[in-house]
């Protein structure tokens, strides 16, 4: 190689791990912008399917924890023989949706930001083309579920239900319960318990902390689809030339979150890192988070083109001409320029804080 082509290559590569560490703050630009137009009535940019589900997602969380929490404050209430309280409680006409969001509380960024997410994932995830890997064999997970290793069958079988309990729940109109992390639902039950007490009432007040302790104390963050694939991704421990494919049939079996979550685990990004560069229709720091995982140029091509179809913002034209670059990035490079989103999720969220206050 001349000393002109190793020069340009580097100069290359520096161009394009720049680019893909300025999309960290461009997705903090991008979901302040998302916040804003959910709110706004008219187009912006969010398309339309996904500003409604997005509402609708947000109705049905709110909701559901509404009627648990009333129903359960109405059954201690009359428990104690306070009939005209429970009924008061369980006939309450609140629109907790609209007080919420008149306070600004839905605005909050950690709470859009893992709604944002976790609704672009299940509509790419509804999006992709099926078998990628052009298989006639069964779907990868119910595959993994029949293995030797019980472990990885356990985790396999489990992740299934999940899914399927969120898929059901999705088509029929529904909110399956446990769809937010321990944090969320935690800052959320409160936020309604709030909402629904209406005229000051010792009593009232008493029997919705009951109920919201119970609510709290029966959710399972471990139980999310999520965190399933994070526990099913770490029992199959896949090696370096398993990975691609492992992650080409999670696609081809529209499981994008075994596609995270095997992802992650190869480059040491926890889900929500791994979630969030996925989730990029530019795709600079996924290219990178594929090539640090060791992926060939076949295989970054197909996964490519597999997201492209589900995701119309991705421009599988640009990558088409950049895919020769992309694949002679270095491994060790590609770690290196990742490596800021290995940090521990609430250092970078302060980081992220901090950042957003200097820019003002």
């Amino acid at each position: 190689m001349s000393v002109g082509q190793d020069h340009a290559e580097r100069s290359s590569l520096g161009t394009r791990i720049s680019a893909a560490r300025r999309l960290g703050a461009l997705a903090d630009l991008r979901l302040s912008a998302a916040i804003d137009d959910l709110f706004r009535s008219d187009a912006g940019a969010l398309d339309e399917r996904l500003r409604l589900t997005l509402r609708t997602t947000i109705a049905g969380i709110v909701t559901g924890i509404e009627t648990d929490l009333r129903r359960h404050a109405a059954r201690v209430l009359a428990g104690r023989g306070a009939d005209a309280l429970a009924e008061r409680v369980l006939q309450g006409r609140t629109d907790v949706v609209l007080r919420l969001s008149r306070a600004g509380l839905i605005r909050d960024r950690l709470l859009m930001d893992e709604l944002i997410a976790q609704v672009r994932c299940d509509l790419l995830a509804e999006g992709l083309p099926p078998a990628v890997a052009g298989s006639r064999q069964a779907s990868v997970l119910v595959r993994l579920a029949e293995v030797d290793d019980p472990v990885v069958a356990a985790a396999a079988r489990a992740l299934l239900a999940a899914d399927a309990g969120r898929r059901t729940a999705s088509e029929a109109g529904g909110i399956s319960p446990g769809r937010l992390s321990a944090e969320r639902h935690h800052q959320l039950i409160w936020w309604v318990a709030a909402a629904i007490r209406g005229d000051d009432d010792v009593e009232i007040d008493h029997a919705i902390v009951l109920a919201a302790q119970r609510s709290l104390a029966a959710h399972d963050e471990g139980q999310r689809p999520e965190a399933l694939a994070v526990r099913l991704a770490a029992a199959i421990d896949a090696r370096p030339d398993e990975v691609g494919d492992l992650l080409i049939e999670s696609l081809g079996d529209r499981r994008l979150v075994l596609f995270v979550a095997v992802l992650g685990r190869a480059i040491g990004l926890d889900f929500d890192a791994t979630l969030g560069i996925v989730l990029e229709p530019e795709g600079d720091r996924l290219w990178l988070a594929l090539r640090a995982a060791g992926l060939d140029r076949p295989s970054i091509a197909r996964i490519a083109l597999a997201l492209a179809d589900a995701d119309p913002r991705r421009d599988i034209e640009t990558f088409a001409d950049d895919l020769d670059d992309i694949a002679t990035v270095p491994d060790d490079a590609a770690r290196s320029a990742l490596a800021p989103l290995a940090l521990h999720r609430d250092l970078r969220l302060a980081i992220d804080a901090l950042a957003r206050e200097a820019a003002r």
